[in-house]
């Protein structure tokens, strides 16, 4: 099974645990306010690769990756499904820590024949990293024109499925930095046994110049980056919605 490829980066070191060997992956449906990379919306670009071309790429480096692994991203990565469960295959047959790190955007519980496929990816995977963009289903489709039921259902079957997950969420000046919404998504995550990890990152403008060049609107053009200074206190507020729901559940912190 062939895979889109958009890039591939050799020494990732901000996706996942350890130096990564990082899959950039053609395709992705949501339509993301910030998203830094607009050139991997188009399903049909990239470039055609066969999964054993890439794990070869990955070989040339191994020693490197000792302490990280393969991370598979986008893009959606959960679009080119079949490619993911080739490529993770080869490489769980030679040891390597693989992750996802995904919107969940694709997730349909009501699609049998496609959670079957699913089941059999986690199987192969050993960390999902879960961008969750806003707690609010109506905020999170003005800021990527989808809701968020499905993502939220995923990381549930996460949790079911003891695969390990880190959540990130991108801090937004005046669109994901309310402190109620904050709370909340901490309340939400704090239910899950497998969740590892927070990311709280600060929105940046950096993208903006790739969409001049692109000739595509840039939806937050004149939304100033957020202050990494205050990125913090704003993490602290989704720990105490994690606290609270474990505190109610009688769960350790």
């Amino acid at each position: 099974m062939q895979g889109r490829i958009h890039s591939i980066e050799s020494f990732g070191t901000v996706d996942g645990p350890g130096t990564r060997f990082v899959v950039f992956l053609q395709g992705c449906p949501m339509r993301c306010a910030y998203c830094h990379n607009p050139d991997t919306w188009e399903m049909n670009a990239g470039t055609l690769m066969e999964p054993e071309a890439v794990f070869e790429q990955y070989n040339r480096n191994k020693a490197f990756y000792k302490s990280g692994g393969m991370t598979v991203t986008g893009g959606e990565p959960l679009v080119q499904i079949d490619f993911l469960i080739d490529l993770f295959t080869i490489a769980k047959k030679e040891g390597v820590h693989t992750c996802i790190d995904t919107s969940g955007i694709i997730y349909k519980a009501q699609n049998t024949q496609w959670i079957a496929k699913l089941d059999q990816l986690m199987a192969l995977t050993d960390l999902v990293m879960l961008d969750i963009k806003h707690i609010d289903s109506l905020k999170h489709k003005e800021l990527t024109e989808y809701p968020n039921e499905d993502i939220l259902a995923f990381a549930a079957y996460l949790n079911e499925k003891h695969v390990d997950m880190w959540v990130r969420h991108v801090i937004v000046p005046g669109l994901t930095d309310d402190d109620k919404y904050l709370f909340d998504l901490g309340y939400f995550i704090g239910q899950f046994s497998n969740l590892k990890a927070l990311d709280v990152l600060p929105y940046h403008t950096m993208g903006e110049a790739k969409y001049k060049q692109l000739n595509m609107e840039y939806k937050l053009s004149g939304v100033p980056a957020m202050n990494k200074n205050k990125i913090p206190e704003k993490k602290k507020v989704i720990l105490e919605g994690i606290k609270k729901r474990r505190s109610e559940a009688g769960q350790p912190h």
